[in-house]
């Protein structure tokens, strides 16, 4: 038989309707004990089946045939069986096709399935099969999976080889097949609970989500936290709530965009994935502070709070030191690590500390000593954290352990626990509640959780949305990690990350059910309001295309306006009404004369039309035709000026108008003195009056005399303003394309002062025109809103810069402008101070409605000066370590480091020691380490390319101390940096310390005590280690002279460096050294 394993599986594309499908079989087949275990013939949601195919006249077989279906999840599976033919040279083989088809007739292209199956032959002659195995993701492009050489066609038909009689071969599959996303699944239907939707990148937070859920008693301590008077787009406990609620509530998927929108994220962070731990650690720490002062204070401490004893024990005097510390979650190595009671022994393993690394024990001297930690107790909820994300400090990347490391369903930590006299014994027996597994590696991945929801060994698993039974095996054998009995790439990768254990003697009172009776009535009617209100909107976006919306301006609205036409319409005070598209125009108007309590005879509707040089103006409807159907109308939207009558106009009604013999027109009055419009009103007038008989009647408007001299122009269009001269015309000759909607604006004619900036209305409309609002930010502040000033676009460099320098009261010379990058919102290239441009050219490439806005930052040096110079930003560190400053130098364009250093002493920025040295070296920072002594002769812009090319690296100035002046013969100048726990884990501020030839450990301590000037209590948490190729030495005993024979490595390229052990106080802050980002919930 040809050597059948070393054929892949593979997918086939076949055309349905050449495919012949074959009748099912009655056939007595031995089937074996594995196959019928746990079979649900009538259940169609079923994980699991397995069904059978006999094709007859096989030698004959020309066109690919298939099974009836087996229906497995809700999905139709078959078995499909052809004759394919490969080329080997001169030779053409033949080979049995044998593939798995799931969901072939479907149109849908948005559904998949993941599943494992086992693709079988019945041999006749052993009474057995020749078997092989598959493991696929099926989906609409690949929805058959399998293989294409399954085995040589002539050993098939090979009656010698068991496999055929009479013509015919059965054919069997066993399926396991995993819930299908994309189509019709019913978790709430099979399972009882519902999943959450994805966002992007959020199945890990959904996993969590669903293991906090599941605990019911924090269940019922979220649903009572007040959030009354929270604001509902912002408060993360009345998001949790709602997220809560509907899982217990609804019949579909839950949403989690609301949740991750009250954390303050961005929709970019929820495309990002995070790590688990730190988010877990930082919602549970958020609904901690949101439970203070309530009645639910302290639920999160009770639950999942634990304690732990850190110890130091002398084996041959009475000393013991102590440190108890309490703890969330236990995080387990897992590496090399059969099972996870070896990652808790060896948590507890005590370490010896003897020979050069011996305990000072005060005044007993150094002794030896055992160091290890002790748990007091374990908290009722247990969160371990499976170490599969680890630190590679060869590579410094994060790598993925995917080794196999088993965990009990019942855990039993009482080997792990202090003794305590009483202590009752299955107190520390767990029951394990969820495991949470993730699929990929460090780069990414899918995570999903399965849990125990009642505590009685009945799993279900939770993907995403899609929410499933599942076996114990599944749950938890599946998911030790390791090749195991599967060596496909998706299941070697697919392991714990996450398991979460319950305290079996509370487990009843953790998991008691959570009914409507513990939600209170506020939250629900609240919640139910919400759904209310969201499923109203849902129906009018529905219903949308029926409808049209009126917006309403009233004449109110005209005064004050400074700018073209009658009105600006962003930002203008509209009514709105949604009127059906059907109903007449007499009808609207009724509608609108109701709601607004006025007589319809004394309203009339003008339609604001756009017209063709870019101006907004009324023109009239025919209101006498009111059966016109509004859709006749407008198509969408309808923006209508409403004229109404005032209580000084005469008569029951509005006066007639005749569009063909009649025009309405508006006035304006502009003032010189103050640059200001004053909006007069409007009249009715006909077409052939005369200018001038209404001059007298336009004063009064204006509140001026009579018989006052009047400079009139039409405002035609933005910056397009024509003087009216003849006033004895008509009106229908005078104004161009006479219409209604045109506007007037006159203002007094008498000579004006010298001074008036805009002394006519033509300047002032001109003005008007280069007008544009200008938003500043400092480049410097992240997320600075900035100030905005209204400028003309007409300004050159040095009026803009005079501008924004009088509001920053600062020295325009001191100030550097940068053009906007539109795609992006930033600040892009510098301007330069000899630009010849305008203001326009400066903000020409913004997009429309996108805020313009430029970019400045201050500076030290004149602009003028700063552009034959570089720019090279650092840390200044003060002398004792503690002061840390961002500073700016502006070296020559073909600077060096030692130019450096007289730039900064010329700027003023740094404050040298009275009692230092004077002189200067500059320092490259990585990862919080000291990487390099910078040379004084090393260009300024090889510096600068260095940083651009490494985010993590950084420079620092310093004066150098007066004992590192000189190195004698024999003597180092070590790099010390502090660490937490792993030498990787480095932060704070690193520095240097010289080794002289003759230093003892204990006199290399105390300089380091005296350089970081740490009070002796504290300086007692700190050990002090020689880190050599990441390995650390401790440094204890104390009269030992430093080996220099540790320190070669310094001048072969390895680089040691000493090392702090000691607590990050400030936590896994990231500052001036790292770019790596939190995770925070911001409100």
């Amino acid at each position: 038989m040809e050597d059948m394993e070393t054929t892949d599986p593979d997918s086939t594309t076949i055309n349905n309707s050449k495919q012949d499908e074959a009748e099912p079989i009655e056939e007595d087949v031995p089937v074996k004990a594995e196959e019928t275990e746990e079979k649900e013939d009538d259940d169609e949601a079923r994980a699991e089946a397995t069904f059978r195919f006999k094709v007859e006249n096989l030698s004959k077989l020309q066109d690919s045939v298939l099974s009836p279906p087996c229906i497995i999840r809700n999905l139709p599976w078959k078995i499909m069986i052809m004759q394919r033919s490969s080329q080997n040279g001169d030779r053409t083989q033949k080979s049995l096709g044998y593939f798995l088809q799931c969901n072939g007739e479907s149109e849908s292209s948005a559904w998949s399935c993941n599943a494992s199956a086992e693709l079988r032959m019945y041999n006749h002659k052993d009474d057995n099969y020749f078997k092989r195995n598959i493991d696929h993701i099926f989906y609409s492009k690949e929805n058959d999976w399998g293989f294409s050489i399954y085995m040589a066609w002539n050993d098939v038909l090979d009656p010698d080889r068991g496999f055929i009689k009479d013509d015919s071969v059965i054919f069997e599959v066993k399926v396991n097949a995993d819930a299908p996303h994309g189509v019709s699944w019913d978790s709430k239907k099979h399972t009882g609970y519902v999943g959450l939707k994805n966002q992007g990148a959020t199945c890990y937070m959904n996993s969590l989500l669903q293991v906090l859920y599941f605990t019911n008693v924090l269940r019922k301590a979220v649903y009572k936290m007040p959030t009354e008077s929270d604001d509902s787009q912002k408060s993360v406990g009345l998001a949790l709530q709602r997220v809560f609620y509907e899982l217990q509530t609804l019949d579909k998927p839950v949403g989690t965009k609301k949740l991750t929108k009250s954390f303050g994220w961005e929709t970019l962070e929820s495309f990002m994935q995070h790590d688990v731990q730190e988010f877990l650690r930082v919602l549970l720490d958020k609904l901690e502070m949101k439970m203070k002062k309530t009645c639910v204070e302290g639920t999160i401490p009770k639950l999942f709070e634990g304690k732990m004893l850190s110890y130091i024990r002398c084996k041959n005097v009475d000393y013991k030191s102590t440190m108890s510390e309490s703890f969330y979650d236990i995080q387990l190595n897992i590496k090399g690590k059969k099972s996870i009671v070896e990652s808790f022994q060896d948590y507890i393993q005590t370490e010896t500390l003897d020979g050069d690394n011996k305990y000072d024990a005060g005044s007993f001297g150094l002794q030896e000593a055992e160091k290890g930690i002790l748990f007091e107790n374990f908290p009722p909820v247990l969160h371990l954290h499976l170490m599969r994300f680890q630190y590679d400090p060869i590579t410094e990347n994060p790598v993925k352990f995917n080794d196999r490391c088993e965990f009990p369903e019942l855990l039993d930590l009482n080997e792990f626990i202090q003794d305590k006299p009483g202590a009752n014994k299955d107190d520390m027996k767990y029951k394990l509640h969820a495991v949470l597994v993730h699929s990929g590696d460090n780069h990414g991945g899918h995570y999903v959780v399965f849990i125990n929801p009642l505590g009685d060994g009945k799993w279900c698993k939770f993907d995403d949305d899609v929410v499933s039974r599942c076996t114990k095996k599944e749950a938890i054998e599946q998911n030790f990690g390791g090749d195991g009995d599967d060596t496909t790439a998706v299941r070697h990768c697919t392991n714990a990350y996450m398991l979460v254990y319950i305290q079996q003697t509370r487990l009843t009172e953790i998991l008691s059910s959570v009914g409507e009776e513990d939600i209170p009535e506020a939250l629900s009617n609240r919640l139910q309001e919400e759904k209310k209100l969201e499923g109203i909107k849902r129906k009018e976006k529905a219903e949308a295309y029926l409808y049209m919306n009126v917006k309403i301006i009233l004449e109110d609205s005209f005064y004050g306006h400074q700018g073209n036409d009658l009105f600006e319409i962003e930002g203008a005070n509209m009514l709105e009404f949604r009127v059906k598209k059907s109903s007449t125009l007499k009808e609207f108007m009724a509608m609108m004369s109701e709601e607004m309590k006025f007589p319809v005879e004394r309203m009339r509707p003008w339609p604001l039309n756009s017209r063709t040089n870019n101006t907004l103006r009324p023109s009239l409807t025919e209101i006498e035709d009111g059966n016109k159907a509004m859709s006749e109308v407008a198509e969408n939207q309808w923006i209508i000026y409403l004229e109404m009558m005032t209580p000084e106009q005469p008569g029951p009604s509005l006066p007639t108008f005749d569009k063909d013999k009649d025009v309405m027109l508006f006035f304006k009055y502009y003032d010189p003195a103050m640059k200001k419009l004053h909006y007069m009103g409007h009249l009715y007038l006909s077409i052939s009056t005369k200018l001038s008989s209404i001059l007298p009647k336009l004063c009064q408007m204006a509140n001026i005399p009579t018989n006052s001299k009047l400079l009139l122009w039409e405002e035609i269009k933005p910056n397009f303003t024509e003087q009216i001269n003849d006033v004895e015309q008509p009106l229908e000759h005078i104004l161009e394309e006479l219409m209604d909607g045109d506007i007037i604006v006159y203002q007094l004619d008498v000579p004006q002062p010298n001074d008036y900036e805009l002394p006519t209305a033509k300047e002032y409309f001109k003005d008007l025109f280069y007008k544009v609002e200008v938003n500043f930010c400092d480049k410097n502040k992240p997320l600075d809103p900035g100030f905005t000033l209204e400028l003309s676009q007409r300004m050159n460099y040095d009026t803009l810069a005079k501008r924004v320098a009088a509001y920053l009261n600062t020295d325009p010379c001191l100030l550097q402008f940068f053009k906007t990058i539109s795609y992006r919102d930033g600040p892009g290239q510098p301007l330069r101070c000899n630009f010849e441009g305008t203001l326009k050219d400066i903000i020409q490439f913004v997009r429309p409605k996108q805020v313009r806005r430029v970019y400045y930052q201050h500076l030290q040096i004149s602009i003028s000066e700063l552009e034959n110079k570089k720019q090279f930003k650092c840390i200044w560190i003060s002398s004792n370590l503690k002061e840390e400053k961002e500073i700016v130098l502006y070296p020559n364009r073909n600077a060096i480091v030692s130019d450096l250093y007289e730039e900064a002493r010329r700027c003023a920025q740094i404050q040298l020691d009275p009692n230092g040295s004077g002189r200067l070296r500059l320092i490259e920072i990585v990862s919080y380490k000291i990487h390099n002594i910078v040379s004084p002769e090393m260009a300024v812009e090889t510096l600068l390319q260095q940083a651009m090319s490494a985010s993590n690296k950084s420079f620092r100035l310093e004066e150098i101390p007066v004992d590192e002046l000189e190195i004698q013969e024999g003597d180092y100048l070590l790099p010390v940096a502090h660490f937490s726990k792993e030498v990787y884990t480095t932060f704070g501020s690193p520095f240097m310390i010289k080794i002289k030839k003759d230093d003892t450990m204990e006199s290399v301590r105390a300089r380091l005590q005296e350089r970081l000037a740490v009070p002796d209590k504290e300086w007692e948490k700190y050990r002090v280690a020689l880190v050599i190729q990441t390995k650390a030495h401790y440094l204890d005993e104390d009269d030992k002279i430093i080996n220099f024979k540790d320190l070669r490595g310094l001048q072969q390229g390895m680089k040691p460096w000493i090392g702090l052990e000691h607590l990050n106080k400030g936590g896994n802050k990231r500052t001036r050294y790292c770019t790596e980002k939190a995770i925070k919930i911001y409100n």
